[in-house]
């Protein structure tokens, strides 16, 4: 499909071959490219209502398919480059369109011409399967299944006022959420912090200090200019010995969304408001009900039960935690622990009890060698071979492109890799999908397309981008989510990839990062970045000792996010409750050493919550690393390298996608139902 727009060349936006021309995309083409592409689709949503023909697979679900993909794929591009490249005109462009397209996402299910059609496909096939053949194999009795409760689920069984009532709802919580998205990034580009007493730098690492000068020398200031990027904040609040400037930077950091211009405390209640007003209008409770119904956790109950057992179970190992904290700040006498200081008495801890520096650790990480690694990895793994490949349609001179084959060297997939911080780019690491493979005549899948992101320090001073320990992981992190996507070997692209229930869907990201704790892993993806050496036996070692160091607070951490997440979606009363940011705090007072750390949440900048995927789903990261942590243990018994084990994780996880429910691909593996205990022995340790 090509069509032009006031230029004289073709939109980029409908050029739908492999290779996006995002070098070429600019904010002029967004609103003609995406009215072409919604303009289109509407008109063939209204050629398959209305065809009189007997309803078939191909010309009512595979019609229905392939105009949604067209859609998706070419307003894709647009959603990336807000993420990596915004500027006012981009952010002007797609806040013009964005109505039209949630409009016509809402409109798809709310069509009752096409519902009609779809009900009297289902019923064609309900009357074969009950003559003895309905002609379709499991995953396409699946997606129709699917597909149909998707409708049911986005109201096309709503009376008329119904519907438009829901189309409104999601045309403003599309509009809300956006604005909640750039108040956040807006917050974090206008702020910065100017030092010229060296002495208050004291403690922070060298590479960081070098980015700190430079960002002063490029605003032609003296000192050390500091950012909100995370590798600044992180710099300053593990390692500045200067009390006052942690809390400086943390409250800075806290305050993002909480101010104006940029205040998304009004946004939280509306956003809550209409997510809740949804859920009823479809049936549902509440928004938890509704969300988690086609997830494991099937119910919000099943979700608040799991993280409750969590933190049941975690809490002895936390408050042991806590007093370790307490400890160490009454020895370096702090008048009292405050949030501030947590990261930096760990990492202190750290080099006292395990003689464990992560600025020791850092030069045997350099980027480079350890994406290197991670390639050779996935090679000994599932026999792929992943190669750099030189491409120009690149948002940014940084970014990189590289091309995965399989054993009989056909192209299976190939990503985009953008891995340092910018202004105009968010916070944060994450993996998109861009193109699923479509099959041929012969059933196999043309290549799938992605993207991994990152905000790593950048190289410095003579010296290549050194990663933390803790990077490292989120590297190993994204690239499982890659090749969730890119291993998908199921040909409906709604059902395959990373298409999957939300409580699922983190378990090939966080599994992928038990490699980056293991001695012969390690030994592929380190190198001194002078002399190659790989990280030394006895730091792996002292690494290892301190892997569940405070791993009771990390979690319980991880364990209020959730918890806070469902409250939010299940309890707050817009009416009554107040202000939300204070209702959080108070709901995570006995979660916290004292009001000062419950205040310390992130809720006005929760962009997970608000205008990422994981409303009422925070839960997720917990529930998927029980999987995660528990079919690790195969490889561990097996044999790291396990060719046949890896095949097995390739065949029956990674390339299965929404194939079957999460528990029968899991069952598929293992052989058994996971073990729960799995998590708190890899990260709590036997006993509190």
């Amino acid at each position: 499909m090509t069509t032009t727009d006031t230029h004289t060349d073709p939109n980029p936006l409908l050029d739908a071959s492999f290779r996006i021309p995002f070098h070429r995309i600019t904010a002029d083409h967004v609103v003609p490219g995406i009215r072409a592409l919604i303009r289109v689709a509407e008109e063939e949503v209204d050629a398959l209502a209305a065809d009189t023909s007997p309803p078939s697979w191909e010309n009512t679900l595979g019609r229905l398919d392939e105009l949604t993909r067209r859609v998706a794929e070419g307003t894709t591009p647009v959603h990336h480059l807000l993420a990596v490249k915004e500027s006012p005109e981009l952010r002007e462009a797609w806040s013009e369109v964005l109505p039209e397209v949630s409009s016509f996402w809402t409109r798809i299910f709310l069509h009752e011409g096409l519902w009609a059609r779809l009900r009297a496909y289902a019923d064609v096939v309900e009357a074969a399967r009950e003559a003895g053949d309905d002609g379709l194999d499991d995953l396409a009795r699946r997606h129709l299944t699917k597909t149909i409760r998707d409708f049911q689920r986005a109201g096309a069984d709503l009376p008329p006022e119904g519907r438009e009532r829901l189309e409104a709802i999601q045309v403003e919580l599309a509009q809300i959420q956006q604005r909640f998205s750039e108040n956040v990034l807006d917050a974090t580009a206008a702020w910065s912090h100017h030092v010229t007493d060296e002495a208050e730098m004291a403690g922070i690492p060298a590479d960081a200090l070098e980015r700190f000068q430079r960002a002063a020398r490029d605003k032609e200031l003296d000192g050390w200019l500091l950012t909100l990027d995370a590798p600044a904040v992180q710099a300053v609040l593990k390692h500045a010995r200067s009390r006052e400037l942690r809390h400086h930077v943390h409250e800075a950091y806290l305050a993002r969304g909480r101010e104006e211009p940029w205040d998304n405390r009004p946004l939280i209640p509306r956003i809550l408001e209409l997510r809740q007003e949804k859920a009823r209008l479809l049936g549902y409770p509440d928004f938890p009900d509704f969300r988690l119904e086609e997830q494991m956790a099937r119910t919000g109950e099943g979700a608040r039960s799991f993280v409750a057992g969590m933190m049941e179970r975690t809490r002895p190992y936390w408050e042991r935690d806590l007093e370790i904290l307490r400890e160490a700040g009454e020895e370096r006498e702090l008048d009292a622990l405050r949030p501030w200081d947590v990261s930096f008495l760990a990492e202190e801890l750290r080099k006292e009890r395990y003689e464990l520096d992560e600025e020791e650790l850092r030069p045997y990480f350099p980027l480079e060698r350890v994406v290197e690694g991670m390639f050779a990895l996935t090679t000994r793994l599932f026999g792929l071979q992943v190669t750099a490949v030189e491409r120009d349609e690149v948002w940014h001179p940084d970014v990189r492109y590289y091309e995965i084959r399989g054993e009989d060297d056909g192209l299976v997939g190939a990503f985009y890799a953008d891995f340092f911080p910018r202004p105009e780019k968010r916070q944060g690491a994450w993996m998109n999908d861009f193109i699923h493979g479509l099959p041929d005549r012969e059933g196999r899948l043309s290549p799938h397309l992605g993207v991994i992101c990152a905000n790593f320090p950048p190289p410095t001073g003579g010296r290549p981008a050194l990663l933390t320990h803790r990077d490292v992981e989120t590297l190993f992190h994204e690239f499982g989510h890659l090749l969730h996507h890119c291993t998908s070997r199921v040909p409906i692209p709604s059902r395959g990839g990373i298409h999957v229930a939300w409580d699922w869907v983190e378990v090939p990201s966080q599994l992928m990062e038990n490699w980056t704790w293991e001695r012969e892993a390690l030994d592929l993806i380190s190198g001194h970045w002078e002399t190659g050496e790989p990280l030394p036996d006895q730091l792996h070692t002292r690494m290892v000792r301190a892997r569940r160091f405070l791993g009771g607070w990390a979690q319980m951490r991880q364990l209020t996010f959730g918890l806070l997440d469902l409250a939010l979606h299940t309890s707050f009363d817009v009416e009554e409750d107040g202000d939300p940011v204070d209702w959080v705090t108070e709901l995570l007072l006995p979660y916290s050493p004292d009001e000062e750390f419950a205040a310390a949440h992130p809720l006005p900048s929760f962009l997970h919550l608000f205008s990422g995927g994981y409303a009422a789903s925070y839960y997720s990261y917990l529930w998927s690393e029980v999987m995660e942590a528990d079919l690790f243990t195969r490889f561990l018994e097996r044999g790291l390298f396990d060719r046949e084990t890896g095949t097995r994780l390739l065949e029956t996880i990674l390339s299965a996608g929404d194939r079957d429910e999460p528990d029968a691909l899991f069952r598929a593996f293992m052989g058994r139902e996971p073990d729960p205990e799995a998590l708190i022995r890899r990260n709590l340790g036997e006993a509190a």
